[in-house]
């Protein structure tokens, strides 16, 4: 069974999140390591939980890493990241499964690059398999990191029939606590 775990830095298997955040994202796609440590140990509003589940011996077995943002109104997964070696294994539909649940009756946000390219379009398609929604108002990812450049995305969602309605007050909410920007 499939287990969440909020973790701080001081954990024995933060250097594994560590380690696949810096494998499954791109530099100008996640915070520099500090902002992590960061916002791992002191903000209130950010979760960090180490995935894991047993295997056939019943030893825990490390599955993965996803943050989520406890904002106004609803929570926002930020980065979602599955190892390398239990990848195909159909890890990824769980964790959204046991993400809905961890969080049922909230609405739950995330961002998805939009459907340029085939990978996109598989990408939605999952999440829209796993119960997510996508809207279509344009939305923009601001830089992580001074500098850098942000990126044209969209925000998919579940736990609402729509997200339309309040849709600025979510953009807003995600740039102010996630991204710093001043909105």
């Amino acid at each position: 069974m499939l287990v969440f775990t909020r973790i701080n830095t001081q954990h024995p298997h933060y250097p594994f999140v560590e380690k696949l955040l810096h494998l499954s994202f791109p530099e100008e796609e996640r915070r520099d390591d500090e902002g992590q440590r960061w916002n791992t140990d002191y903000n209130e509003r950010f979760h960090c939980y180490l995935l894991t589940d047993k295997d056939e011996n019943g030893k825990e077995e490390l599955i993965g890493v996803i943050t989520v943002w406890k904002l106004d109104g609803f929570y926002y997964a930020e980065h979602l990241a599955t190892s390398p070696q239990i990848r195909n294994r159909g890890y990824g539909r769980q964790v959204m499964e046991a993400l809905k649940m961890q969080f049922a009756g909230s609405v739950i946000v995330l961002e998805v690059e939009r459907p340029d390219d085939e990978m996109s379009r598989r990408r939605i398609g999952f999440y829209q398999r796993c119960g997510f929604s996508l809207c279509m108002q344009d939305y923009y990812q601001p830089p992580y990191r001074a500098g850098g450049k942000g990126l044209p995305l969209y925000l998919m969602y579940a736990g609402a029939d729509e997200i339309d309605s309040y849709y600025p007050q979510i953009r807003d909410e995600i740039y102010r606590n996630v991204y710093g920007v001043k909105v």
